[in-house]
């Protein structure tokens, strides 16, 4: 009992203040899957009724995507009005609010998301995000929303006035006796087409509010939870693309390639074709492909940041010629392009031989260098500027492409900061060339 408290207390340590159950909703989030699992363990279950029960989630399933969501709280694309109908009466068979109940609380989620002003708010754990907000009451409000277009609109007010009656017969009366009219299998229309589906919409739905902000990758953004992942695509009719759609909310598509898993937007392109939907709203793709570089370039901008880099040349001491030789008794220093490098560290690994680098020292050896004697590869000329230590007082100019070596060129630098956060390598003994 103590671990179960425990457990418990673990679980719903990040919710809020919990003032009250809403006994409507828990009852049907409990009595809905219980009907479900008796029927499986009791009734026949029939092919004709299995192929329903899948038919009629896609149904219900297309009522939320495309319509509760992409419709009527994205406008993101115009539907004609028998299409209008059918998605309305489809997302009230799912049983989960009006369309009006549902987009206002939605809208207000992408306005402030993943704050206590978003009904369903990531950060207070993911058992909360999939159903604490729906059966718990707490003193939280949704934020504010513009949902003037929801109230202005006919259909939408018309289910929100006659919801109960329209969920009980396309939620619980049609889907029952389609199979029992139909092939007398009112007992899998009850159970199956019922409940089963009914339990399936609701958590698939569920998935798009949870999972789709915890599994996966941030894509276009990660200033926000919502992620990008196949799995939740799955489970949700496509509606798991949900870093580029909260990126890109106006967009029909919840997933910006072709060829990536998402129902909701065929199904939307299909009635496209046949006349049932028009204006189909896209982002352009110019701008979904900079924030698709912004955050390649922020994960390589991380892998930069976690390198060693050459000392800047105007950190490096400026050392005459005199000292140059001078130290190069005691080390092999080698003079290319202007810069002073030290290649003791490197005598033992040099592919040539340490007897050709020490042969060299206190040399102008630029021209062997760059070709004289060998042609050297971009892994040689990156770690030639791991080893300067100074610069020649003057000595040759330096060639812009001699300065910055191949690894440095396309550098990412932040617009954000006045000074490169690099780590520096300021292992040589530079004072030694002062």
């Amino acid at each position: 009992m103590l671990g179960d408290h425990h457990l418990v207390k673990t679980l719903t340590k990040d919710f809020p203040t919990i003032t009250g159950i809403k006994w409507f909703n828990l009852s049907i989030l409990v009595i809905t899957p219980a009907l479900s699992l008796y029927g499986l363990l009791r009734a026949p279950i029939l092919l004709k009724t299995v192929i329903c029960t899948a038919c009629y989630y896609i149904f219900s399933m297309f009522g939320i995507t495309a319509g509760y969501h992409r419709l009527w709280s994205h406008r993101s694309y115009v539907a004609s009005f028998p299409l209008q109908v059918i998605l309305i009466l489809a997302g009230a068979s799912a049983v989960q609010g009006s369309c009006f109940w549902w987009a206002r609380r939605h809208r207000s989620h992408h306005r402030h998301t993943d704050t206590d002003l978003d009904p369903y708010n990531s950060e207070r754990g993911l058992l909360w995000t999939h159903i604490g907000w729906i059966i718990f009451d707490t003193d939280l409000r949704p934020g504010p929303a513009d949902i003037s277009d929801l109230k202005n609109d006919p259909l939408v007010q018309w289910q929100h006035r006659w919801y109960f009656v329209i969920l009980t017969i396309f939620g619980y009366i049609l889907p029952m006796c389609i199979p029992g009219l139909l092939w007398g299998d009112w007992r899998g229309g009850f159970y199956f087409v019922g409940a089963l589906r009914m339990t399936a919409c609701h958590h698939s739905t569920f998935c798009i509010n949870s999972i789709a902000h915890y599994l996966g990758s941030t894509p276009y953004d990660d200033r926000h939870s919502p992620r990008d992942h196949l799995i939740s695509a799955i489970l949700t009719m496509g509606e798991g693309y949900h870093n580029f759609h909260h990126q890109f909310p106006m967009d029909y598509r919840n997933a910006f390639r072709w060829y990536q898993y998402d129902p909701t937007k065929w199904f939307i392109a299909v009635c496209q074709y046949f006349g049932l939907a028009s204006h189909l709203r896209v982002f352009p793709s110019n701008e979904i492909k900079k924030g698709a570089l912004t955050m390649k370039l922020k994960a390589l901008k991380g892998v930069q940041d976690s390198l060693a880099w050459p000392i800047p040349p105007n950190e490096l001491p400026v050392v005459t010629w005199e000292s140059f030789q001078e130290e190069a008794k005691s080390r092999t220093l080698l003079l290319v392009s202007g810069f002073i490098h030290d290649a003791s560290l490197f005598l033992d690994n040099h592919p040539g031989g340490k007897t050709l680098l020490m042969h060299n020292a206190g040399q102008d050896v630029t021209a062997a260098f760059f070709g004289g004697v060998y042609s050297h590869s971009h892994a040689a000329h990156n770690l030639l500027a791991m080893t300067r230590v100074g610069i020649l007082a003057g000595g040759v100019e330096i060639p812009a492409e001699h300065s910055i070596p191949p690894s440095q060129r396309l550098v990412i630098s932040s617009t954000l900061s006045t000074k490169p956060d690099v780590k520096l390598v300021h292992d040589f003994k530079r004072e030694a060339l002062d």
